[in-house]
């Protein structure tokens, strides 16, 4: 679940705007029943492949970070290294995720993504573009067009907030554009 914001902060909202922690905390209330719907339609295929939504978790954080301490995946899941091992014992077992000595550091176990693990992270990807193609061609032009701006200026805080060297979505539009159909 995720957490709603419902006071600002100096960086999340200006002291003016006082309906501006309401206004996100829709959009985020939004978004929460948009992603719990399409992770419930997930739930025959992780069946199939035999992964619970925590598992199919760790292997997402893995395959993102091309390989993770599992002391680093316990923090970012906010679990015990116990319940993180056990989680990824099971993946091993499945052959979907591999442990590895960390040269660095020998009392640090590195976990990766194997083959048959990507595969099944893409045959998800897929599953899910699908998914949202289908919502998306439920859409009107305009509309389409307000999910396109919205999208890619999130794509662009996220660039600002959790920058990956290298990697980046678009410029950032200017503050006083408007979204197709917002005359407000």
């Amino acid at each position: 679940m995720m957490p709603t914001i419902t006071e600002g902060t100096p960086e999340t909202m200006p002291p003016d705007d006082a309906g501006r922690s309401a206004r996100i905390d829709r959009v985020l209330a939004s978004y929460e029943l948009l992603m719990h719907r399409i992770a419930s339609s997930h739930a025959p295929d992780l069946m199939e492949v035999g992964v619970t939504m925590s598992q199919a978790k760790v292997m997402y954080l893995v395959a993102a970070g091309q390989g993770m301490r599992m002391s680093e995946l316990a923090v970012h899941l906010g679990v015990s290294i116990s319940t993180m091992s056990g989680l990824v014992d099971r993946l091993v077992d499945h052959g979907l995720l591999a442990r590895h000595d960390d040269p660095a550091d020998r009392r640090q176990v590195v976990v990766t993504i194997t083959a048959t693990g990507s595969g099944h992270l893409e045959r998800f990807r897929e599953l899910n573009a699908a998914r949202m193609r289908r919502l998306l061609a439920r859409l009107e032009d305009a509309e389409l067009d307000v999910v396109d701006r919205a999208t890619r200026l999130l794509a662009a805080a996220a660039d600002d907030e959790y920058p990956i060297t290298g990697v980046r979505t678009g410029p950032r539009q200017p503050q006083g554009s408007m979204l197709p159909g917002d005359h407000s």
